[in-house]
Protein backbone atom coordinates (compact mmCIF):
# COMPACT_ATOMS: atom_id res chain seq x y z
CA UNK A 1 0.00 0.00 0.00
CA UNK A 2 1.48 3.36 -1.15
CA UNK A 3 0.36 6.21 2.10
CA UNK A 4 1.02 9.88 2.51
CA UNK A 5 -0.28 9.43 5.34
CA UNK A 6 2.05 9.43 8.45
CA UNK A 7 3.10 5.84 9.77
CA UNK A 8 0.41 4.44 11.99
CA UNK A 9 -0.81 1.03 13.19
CA UNK A 10 -4.39 -0.05 11.68
CA UNK A 11 -7.06 0.74 13.76
CA UNK A 12 -8.52 -2.83 13.48
CA UNK A 13 -7.83 -6.41 14.64
CA UNK A 14 -7.57 -8.19 11.90
CA UNK A 15 -10.34 -10.82 12.40
CA UNK A 16 -12.83 -8.31 12.57
CA UNK A 17 -11.65 -7.70 8.74
CA UNK A 18 -11.52 -11.67 8.43
CA UNK A 19 -14.60 -12.67 9.95
CA UNK A 20 -16.95 -9.83 10.17
CA UNK A 21 -16.85 -6.50 8.68
CA UNK A 22 -16.98 -3.01 9.83
CA UNK A 23 -19.97 -0.48 9.26
CA UNK A 24 -20.08 3.11 9.16
CA UNK A 25 -22.67 5.39 7.90
CA UNK A 26 -22.87 8.19 5.26
CA UNK A 27 -24.02 10.18 3.07
CA UNK A 28 -23.23 8.84 -0.74
CA UNK A 29 -23.04 11.71 -3.22
CA UNK A 30 -22.92 9.40 -6.27
CA UNK A 31 -20.36 7.91 -8.18
CA UNK A 32 -18.64 9.07 -11.49
CA UNK A 33 -16.20 7.61 -14.53
CA UNK A 34 -12.94 9.01 -14.52
CA UNK A 35 -10.11 8.92 -16.66
CA UNK A 36 -7.19 7.12 -14.58
CA UNK A 37 -6.93 4.54 -11.92
CA UNK A 38 -4.72 7.27 -9.31
CA UNK A 39 -4.37 10.65 -8.48
CA UNK A 40 -5.22 13.51 -6.54
CA UNK A 41 -6.31 15.58 -9.35
CA UNK A 42 -8.24 12.79 -10.59
CA UNK A 43 -10.88 12.65 -7.38
CA UNK A 44 -10.21 16.80 -6.64
CA UNK A 45 -12.52 16.97 -10.56
CA UNK A 46 -14.64 14.07 -9.52
CA UNK A 47 -15.90 15.10 -6.14
CA UNK A 48 -16.65 19.17 -7.59
CA UNK A 49 -18.74 17.58 -10.30
CA UNK A 50 -20.45 15.17 -7.66
CA UNK A 51 -20.93 18.56 -5.58
CA UNK A 52 -22.31 20.30 -7.91
CA UNK A 53 -24.91 17.85 -9.08
CA UNK A 54 -25.70 17.09 -5.33
CA UNK A 55 -26.29 21.17 -5.42
CA UNK A 56 -28.45 21.31 -7.63
CA UNK A 57 -30.31 17.90 -6.78
CA UNK A 58 -30.92 19.78 -3.21
CA UNK A 59 -31.99 23.32 -4.90
CA UNK A 60 -34.96 20.52 -6.30
CA UNK A 61 -35.50 19.54 -3.26
CA UNK A 62 -33.98 15.92 -3.48
CA UNK A 63 -32.08 14.76 -0.21
CA UNK A 64 -28.73 13.37 -0.24
CA UNK A 65 -29.32 9.42 -0.02
CA UNK A 66 -28.03 7.91 3.41
CA UNK A 67 -26.06 4.30 2.90
CA UNK A 68 -23.97 1.97 5.53
CA UNK A 69 -20.86 0.96 4.38
CA UNK A 70 -20.02 -2.36 5.04
CA UNK A 71 -15.87 -3.07 4.86
CA UNK A 72 -13.96 -6.24 4.97
CA UNK A 73 -11.18 -8.36 3.54
CA UNK A 74 -14.16 -9.29 0.69
CA UNK A 75 -14.85 -5.83 -0.33
CA UNK A 76 -16.43 -2.74 0.44
CA UNK A 77 -20.61 -3.18 -0.07
CA UNK A 78 -22.48 0.23 -0.45
CA UNK A 79 -26.18 -1.03 1.21
CA UNK A 80 -29.49 0.71 1.91
CA UNK A 81 -29.50 1.79 6.11
CA UNK A 82 -32.98 0.05 6.19
CA UNK A 83 -33.72 -2.51 3.56
CA UNK A 84 -29.91 -4.03 3.63
CA UNK A 85 -30.22 -4.20 0.10
CA UNK A 86 -26.68 -4.01 -1.59
CA UNK A 87 -26.43 -1.19 -3.93
CA UNK A 88 -22.51 -1.76 -4.99
CA UNK A 89 -20.15 -4.44 -4.03
CA UNK A 90 -16.46 -2.88 -4.76
CA UNK A 91 -13.69 -5.98 -4.66
CA UNK A 92 -10.80 -4.81 -2.74
CA UNK A 93 -8.46 -6.24 -5.68
CA UNK A 94 -10.25 -3.61 -7.86
CA UNK A 95 -9.98 -0.19 -5.84
CA UNK A 96 -6.54 1.76 -6.72
CA UNK A 97 -7.43 5.04 -4.75
CA UNK A 98 -8.26 6.30 -1.61
CA UNK A 99 -8.35 9.60 -0.09
CA UNK A 100 -10.03 12.13 2.46
CA UNK A 101 -10.51 15.78 2.89
CA UNK A 102 -8.32 17.23 5.46
CA UNK A 103 -10.55 20.08 5.47
CA UNK A 104 -13.33 19.12 6.84
CA UNK A 105 -12.90 15.53 7.71
CA UNK A 106 -16.38 14.58 6.22
CA UNK A 107 -15.60 14.00 2.45
CA UNK A 108 -14.01 10.55 1.27
CA UNK A 109 -13.63 9.23 -1.86
CA UNK A 110 -12.47 5.97 -3.27
CA UNK A 111 -11.74 5.11 -7.34
CA UNK A 112 -12.56 1.34 -8.16
CA UNK A 113 -12.62 -0.54 -11.52
CA UNK A 114 -16.12 -1.51 -12.61
CA UNK A 115 -16.32 -5.32 -12.83
CA UNK A 116 -18.28 -5.36 -15.93
CA UNK A 117 -17.58 -2.35 -18.10
CA UNK A 118 -14.18 -2.12 -16.51
CA UNK A 119 -14.18 1.77 -16.58
CA UNK A 120 -12.56 3.44 -13.31
CA UNK A 121 -15.47 4.89 -11.08
CA UNK A 122 -15.00 7.25 -8.10
CA UNK A 123 -17.43 7.12 -5.15
CA UNK A 124 -17.56 9.92 -3.07
CA UNK A 125 -19.25 10.11 0.80
CA UNK A 126 -20.07 12.52 3.05
CA UNK A 127 -18.80 10.58 6.30
CA UNK A 128 -20.03 12.95 9.33
CA UNK A 129 -16.12 13.99 10.30
CA UNK A 130 -14.78 10.38 10.13
CA UNK A 131 -13.26 10.30 6.79
CA UNK A 132 -9.62 9.56 7.32
CA UNK A 133 -10.81 6.37 9.71
CA UNK A 134 -12.68 4.55 7.02
CA UNK A 135 -9.88 5.43 4.23
CA UNK A 136 -7.51 3.34 6.66
CA UNK A 137 -10.07 1.18 7.41
CA UNK A 138 -10.28 0.25 3.47
CA UNK A 139 -6.28 0.13 3.21
CA UNK A 140 -6.11 -1.96 6.21
CA UNK A 141 -8.81 -4.43 4.41
CA UNK A 142 -6.94 -4.61 1.63
CA UNK A 143 -3.70 -5.18 3.17
CA UNK A 144 -5.06 -8.86 4.78
CA UNK A 145 -6.84 -9.37 1.07
CA UNK A 146 -3.66 -9.07 -0.63
CA UNK A 147 -2.20 -11.65 1.94
CA UNK A 148 -4.88 -13.86 2.08
CA UNK A 149 -4.58 -14.03 -1.61
CA UNK A 150 -1.39 -14.33 -1.52
CA UNK A 151 -1.53 -17.55 1.26
CA UNK A 152 -4.43 -18.91 -0.56
CA UNK A 153 -2.74 -20.07 -4.14
CA UNK A 154 -1.93 -16.21 -5.47
CA UNK A 155 1.83 -17.26 -5.98
CA UNK A 156 1.00 -20.60 -7.98
CA UNK A 157 -0.46 -18.39 -10.48
CA UNK A 158 2.10 -19.60 -13.11
CA UNK A 159 2.00 -23.16 -11.86
CA UNK A 160 -1.88 -23.42 -11.86
CA UNK A 161 -1.75 -22.22 -15.84
CA UNK A 162 1.05 -24.98 -16.65
CA UNK A 163 -1.23 -27.74 -14.43
CA UNK A 164 -4.27 -26.40 -17.14
CA UNK A 165 -2.02 -27.38 -19.66
CA UNK A 166 -0.90 -30.21 -18.82
CA UNK A 167 -4.42 -31.16 -17.98
CA UNK A 168 -5.38 -30.31 -21.56
CA UNK A 169 -2.92 -32.31 -23.16
CA UNK A 170 -4.05 -35.70 -20.87
CA UNK A 171 -7.40 -34.64 -22.35
CA UNK A 172 -6.15 -34.52 -25.82
CA UNK A 173 -3.78 -37.49 -25.41
CA UNK A 174 -7.06 -39.48 -23.80
CA UNK A 175 -9.51 -38.51 -26.42
CA UNK A 176 -6.75 -39.90 -29.20
CA UNK A 177 -5.95 -42.80 -27.28
CA UNK A 178 -10.08 -43.78 -27.44
CA UNK A 179 -10.47 -43.36 -30.88
CA UNK A 180 -7.33 -45.57 -31.67
CA UNK A 181 -8.66 -48.54 -30.02
CA UNK A 182 -11.98 -47.78 -31.78
CA UNK A 183 -10.10 -48.15 -35.09
CA UNK A 184 -8.32 -51.21 -33.57
CA UNK A 185 -11.70 -53.21 -32.72
CA UNK A 186 -13.25 -52.22 -36.26
CA UNK A 187 -9.86 -53.87 -37.95
CA UNK A 188 -10.37 -57.29 -35.41
CA UNK A 189 -13.82 -57.41 -36.50
CA UNK A 190 -13.02 -57.08 -40.07
CA UNK A 191 -10.30 -60.49 -40.00
CA UNK A 192 -12.71 -62.18 -37.63
CA UNK A 193 -15.20 -61.54 -40.67
CA UNK A 194 -13.03 -62.60 -43.18
CA UNK A 195 -11.76 -65.70 -41.55
CA UNK A 196 -14.77 -67.30 -41.16
CA UNK A 197 -15.68 -70.41 -43.42
CA UNK A 198 -18.79 -70.45 -45.44
CA UNK A 199 -21.77 -72.20 -43.99
CA UNK A 200 -21.42 -76.45 -44.04
CA UNK A 201 -17.63 -76.12 -45.20
CA UNK A 202 -14.64 -77.94 -43.70
CA UNK A 203 -11.58 -76.47 -43.66
CA UNK A 204 -8.91 -79.02 -42.97
CA UNK A 205 -6.05 -76.02 -43.21
CA UNK A 206 -3.87 -76.11 -40.45
CA UNK A 207 -3.77 -73.09 -38.12
CA UNK A 208 -1.05 -70.60 -39.65
CA UNK A 209 2.22 -70.41 -37.67
CA UNK A 210 4.87 -67.38 -37.48
CA UNK A 211 8.73 -67.58 -38.42
CA UNK A 212 9.39 -69.30 -35.45
CA UNK A 213 6.65 -72.13 -35.66
CA UNK A 214 4.52 -69.97 -33.04
CA UNK A 215 0.69 -69.86 -33.20
CA UNK A 216 0.56 -65.52 -33.74
CA UNK A 217 -0.92 -63.91 -30.97
CA UNK A 218 -4.37 -62.32 -31.07
CA UNK A 219 -6.35 -59.59 -28.93
CA UNK A 220 -9.37 -61.62 -29.49
CA UNK A 221 -8.12 -64.77 -28.54
CA UNK A 222 -8.85 -65.64 -25.31
CA UNK A 223 -6.25 -66.81 -23.37
CA UNK A 224 -6.09 -70.34 -21.38
CA UNK A 225 -4.28 -70.81 -18.10
CA UNK A 226 -1.98 -73.44 -18.01
CA UNK A 227 -0.90 -75.29 -14.59
CA UNK A 228 1.62 -73.25 -13.07
CA UNK A 229 5.37 -75.41 -12.63
CA UNK A 230 4.78 -76.33 -9.10
CA UNK A 231 1.23 -77.98 -9.75
CA UNK A 232 -0.94 -75.02 -8.72
CA UNK A 233 -3.54 -73.67 -11.09
CA UNK A 234 -3.30 -69.68 -11.78
CA UNK A 235 -6.15 -67.94 -10.27
CA UNK A 236 -8.81 -67.32 -12.58
CA UNK A 237 -8.67 -64.47 -15.14
CA UNK A 238 -10.22 -61.45 -14.13
CA UNK A 239 -12.56 -59.64 -16.49
CA UNK A 240 -13.75 -56.33 -15.55
CA UNK A 241 -15.10 -53.42 -18.04
CA UNK A 242 -12.89 -50.57 -18.63
CA UNK A 243 -13.27 -47.63 -16.14
CA UNK A 244 -13.99 -44.48 -18.50
CA UNK A 245 -12.90 -42.67 -15.52
CA UNK A 246 -9.58 -43.66 -15.81
CA UNK A 247 -6.92 -42.27 -18.11
CA UNK A 248 -4.58 -44.24 -20.85
CA UNK A 249 -2.32 -44.86 -18.14
CA UNK A 250 -4.88 -46.58 -15.69
CA UNK A 251 -5.09 -43.64 -13.44
CA UNK A 252 -7.29 -41.10 -12.35
CA UNK A 253 -7.27 -37.89 -14.70
CA UNK A 254 -6.06 -35.34 -12.97
CA UNK A 255 -7.78 -32.29 -12.28
CA UNK A 256 -5.61 -29.57 -10.34
CA UNK A 257 -9.07 -27.81 -9.23
CA UNK A 258 -9.70 -30.44 -6.71
CA UNK A 259 -6.19 -31.35 -5.93
CA UNK A 260 -5.60 -28.23 -3.25
CA UNK A 261 -7.00 -27.82 -0.15
CA UNK A 262 -9.72 -26.03 -1.24
CA UNK A 263 -12.64 -26.60 -4.21
CA UNK A 264 -11.84 -23.26 -6.95
CA UNK A 265 -14.07 -22.47 -9.61
CA UNK A 266 -13.52 -23.49 -13.24
CA UNK A 267 -12.59 -19.65 -14.00
CA UNK A 268 -10.00 -19.61 -11.51
CA UNK A 269 -7.26 -19.22 -13.54
CA UNK A 270 -8.81 -15.85 -14.73
CA UNK A 271 -9.70 -14.59 -11.82
CA UNK A 272 -6.27 -15.46 -10.29
CA UNK A 273 -4.90 -13.37 -12.70
CA UNK A 274 -7.51 -10.33 -12.49
CA UNK A 275 -6.98 -9.97 -8.64
CA UNK A 276 -3.30 -10.65 -9.41
CA UNK A 277 -2.93 -7.68 -11.05
CA UNK A 278 -5.40 -5.58 -8.94
CA UNK A 279 -3.35 -6.04 -5.89
CA UNK A 280 0.07 -5.71 -7.67
CA UNK A 281 -1.19 -1.95 -8.81
CA UNK A 282 -1.29 -1.49 -5.54
CA UNK A 283 -4.01 0.60 -3.15
CA UNK A 284 -2.85 4.11 -2.70
CA UNK A 285 -4.13 6.38 0.40
CA UNK A 286 -3.83 10.21 0.76
CA UNK A 287 -4.94 12.79 2.67
CA UNK A 288 -5.94 15.80 0.43
CA UNK A 289 -7.55 19.31 0.14
CA UNK A 290 -9.99 19.14 -1.79
CA UNK A 291 -10.50 22.87 -1.39
CA UNK A 292 -14.20 22.87 -2.76
CA UNK A 293 -15.47 26.29 -2.93
CA UNK A 294 -18.65 27.71 -1.57
CA UNK A 295 -20.48 24.88 -3.25
CA UNK A 296 -19.21 22.84 -0.28
CA UNK A 297 -21.70 23.69 2.32
CA UNK A 298 -23.34 20.65 3.88
CA UNK A 299 -25.31 18.40 1.75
Amino acid sequence: IHSSFSHKSWMHTPDALAKHYISYNAKFLGNTEVEAPKGTEVVKDAVRKLKFQRHIKKSEGQKTPKVELQISIYGVKILEPKSKDVQHNCQLHRISFCADDKTDKRIFTFICKDSESNKHLCYVFDSEKCAEEITLTIGQAFDLAYKKFLESGGKDVETRKQIGTLQKRIQELETENAELKKQLQDLEEQLMIAHVPPAGSISLKPQSTDVFDMVPFSPVTPLVPTAASNGCPPPPPKSSPPDINKDLFGAEPFDPFTCGAADFPPDIQSKLDEMQEGFKMGLTLEGAVFSLDPLDSRC
